[in-house]
């Protein structure tokens, strides 16, 4: 996605200064730096980072990090200096990346989930000993699922005080330090897990972390950075280091695309599920011209974690993969790590072709795809790839175009007996003059009112399905679900934010996973650095998705016959709109469905003048 970063910094504090290019174009050498002071791990740090091509670090630091904010400010200085053309300086600038304080372990972690999102990019983040890792856990393991890129860092002590050399604080002695170190920790939720021992290694760790956090498949990594380590001097390499390796997609072999062009071309009911294309425009743009080409019904399951085919074209076939594939004669899965449910319960006798760069997650603890045949490639090369090969084989006449004609016109009936039905449900729900709100409503006036180019992050639970079903997205990226445990959206929210320039981004919550998230620290932060959100809170006023789940398993029970509450009840919960007004929001309260609109039109507004809004919308349902 194309950003706006002249938007972008307008609104952000005046930026670190950057470090200057050297005349050839190669990265500069900080033993060549001219600094009086000597370097230490933290500048170590700072380097790897610059060197990963780091735009921002998000921190929510602890006492470890000293030697990183030491490494930052003479940065600046350095960076002054130069731009200025004093104390030897020569008018240029210093690089790095732009350090974000954040208050609250799974918004820093979260806010570079979000990040990654928009821009594919993996950043660097820091947290403190065991303690904040473990509060930003939550985010990391989400981080994983998203297959968002990062490295994240936080420390131990490896001499308690007792070793030679700067002392580390009596805190890592008694508090904060943990059997097995931290490593041991992150190794569950992370790609993987690793301590720099020595700052000699730091550095070189620190940019493997990276490189490693950037392939296939994409995903958090930490790395264990002692407080000995990181105070201790540190001598760079004498030679200026290499720019991080790019992470190539891998390409699917010929016999892998042949195979693929002869399972498609000869099938007569095929149906394609898609979860993850929409994380990238060309796999989108590739996706939607193979669909188009053989006329293939495409599903985005309750699994996908972002848009990936437009809602508004006919071969969109909704969210439902089971009833398409139990007639299909070939079901392809572009992306899909969990097409079935339960796992094993595959509809049909249809012959199954996955397309996947890494078709098995190994952070996944059971996954059953029930394949037939593999093509192991990066899905947009791949895809193109096998589109070509079927456009050849469509101009020898070797695919019955009467057949695909036939899905076309099938396609576009269902289709349009969907969106009759789409329309009717929203002008019911729109024509109310009472409250509550049905979440048909809100779905469908924030569709209106949004824009186009607005990016919806969604973090709610039993409000998911509508939501996409009336927003109606059709471009990549315009709609994402946050992974893993809930809490994660304000962050994400900011993170896409940070990346999305003066895009609107709006985060859709519901009034339990609302509570869950940083709500404070995270419109803190969304004041700070200029990042302004509108939040749309989906209150039915209970834990609806715990509701489910219980009834589902007593459908007679004695929590259903007394209407007990126990794990649901949210009627103490205090006022959204009060609790962000507090924090420094906009704060709007919307009971009736004549209400919803204008409301909705006011909190953009706000958003659009640079202050986060958040509207809490009263749901039947």
């Amino acid at each position: 996605m194309k950003t706006d970063w002249d938007g972008q910094k307008a609104r952000l504090d005046t930026p670190s200064p950057p470090l200057p290019p050297p005349a050839d174009g190669a990265t500069r050498d900080w033993s060549n730096h001219a600094m009086a002071e000597q370097l230490d791990g933290g500048d170590a740090v700072l380097q790897a980072a610059r060197d990963l091509g780091a735009d921002y670090i998000f921190s929510s630091a602890g006492s470890e990090w000293a030697p990183v904010w030491e490494a930052l400010a003479r940065r600046d200085a350095a960076g002054a200096a130069a731009a200025s053309g004093s104390a030897g300086g020569d008018g240029s600038a210093v690089a790095g990346p732009r350090y974000l304080d954040l208050a609250h372990e799974m918004l820093a972690v979260a806010m570079a989930t979000g990040y990654a999102g928009v821009t594919g990019r993996g950043q660097l983040v820091l947290l403190h000993a065991a303690a904040g890792l473990l509060q930003g856990a939550n985010a990391i393991h989400g981080a994983l699922l998203s297959g968002a890129p990062m490295v994240v860092c936080s420390g131990e002590s490896t001499g308690y005080g007792d070793a030679a050399g700067a002392d580390p604080g009596s805190q890592w002695y008694r508090n904060l330090s943990v059997v097995g170190g931290p490593q041991a920790v992150a190794a569950p939720f992370t790609k993987w897990a690793n301590a720099a021992a020595d700052v000699s290694v730091l550095y070189g760790m620190l940019k493997r972390a990276g490189e490693l956090a950037a392939q296939a498949p994409a995903g958090p990594v930490y790395v264990n950075t002692p407080a000995e380590v990181l105070l201790a001097p540190w001598k760079p390499a004498a030679v200026s280091p290499a720019p991080a390796a790019r992470a190539n997609a891998t390409v699917a072999v010929a016999e892998d695309v042949a195979l693929a062009v002869r399972l498609l071309a000869s099938a007569r009911r095929p149906v394609l599920a898609v979860e993850t294309a929409g994380r990238d425009p060309e796999t989108f743009a590739a996706l939607v011209e193979l669909a188009e080409l053989l006329a293939i019904p495409v599903v985005e399951p309750q699994s996908a974690v972002s848009s990936s085919f437009p809602r508004d074209n006919p071969l969109h076939a909704g969210g439902e993969l089971a009833p398409l594939a139990r007639d299909a004669d070939l079901v392809v899965l572009v992306g899909c790590r969990s097409p079935w449910y339960p796992p094993s319960n595959k509809p049909g006798n249809a012959t199954v072709l996955v397309i996947d760069e890494v078709a098995h997650r190994p952070h996944m603890a059971y996954q059953v795809l029930t394949a037939d045949h593999y093509v192991g490639g990066a899905a947009a090369p791949t895809l193109r790839a096998i589109t070509a090969g079927l456009s050849a084989e469509l101009d020898a006449r070797s695919i019955d175009a009467a057949a695909i004609e036939g899905r076309r016109a099938e396609r576009a009936a269902a289709f349009a007996e969907s969106e009759a039905a789409r329309v009717a449900a929203e002008h019911r729900a729109l024509g109310s003059a009472e409250g509550p709100i049905d979440p048909v409503a809100v779905a469908a006036t924030l569709r209106a009112l949004a824009g186009d180019d607005a990016l919806v992050i969604d973090e709610t639970i039993t409000h998911s399905r509508v939501i996409t079903r009336h927003l109606m997205a059709a471009t990549p990226g315009r709609y994402s679900y946050v992974q893993g445990g809930l809490g994660q959206g304000l962050g994400v929210a900011l993170g896409a934010k940070l990346a999305a320039g003066d895009r609107l981004v709006v985060q859709t919550v519901g009034d339990g996973t609302w509570l869950y998230n940083p709500v404070p620290q995270g419109i803190m932060a969304s004041a700070q650095y200029g990042l302004p959100l509108l939040v749309v809170v989906f209150n039915n006023h209970k834990y609806l998705s715990m509701r489910f789940n219980l009834t589902r398993a007593y459908p007679e029970g004695t929590y259903v016959t007394t209407k007990s509450g126990y794990g649901v009840d949210l009627s103490a919960q205090p006022d959204a709109a009060a609790v962000a007004a507090a924090a420094g929001a906009a704060g709007f309260t919307v009971t009736t469905t004549p209400e919803l609109a204008p409301t909705l039109e006011k909190a953009i507004a706000c958003v659009r003048a640079g202050q986060t809004a958040v509207v809490n919308v009263h749901l039947s349902r």
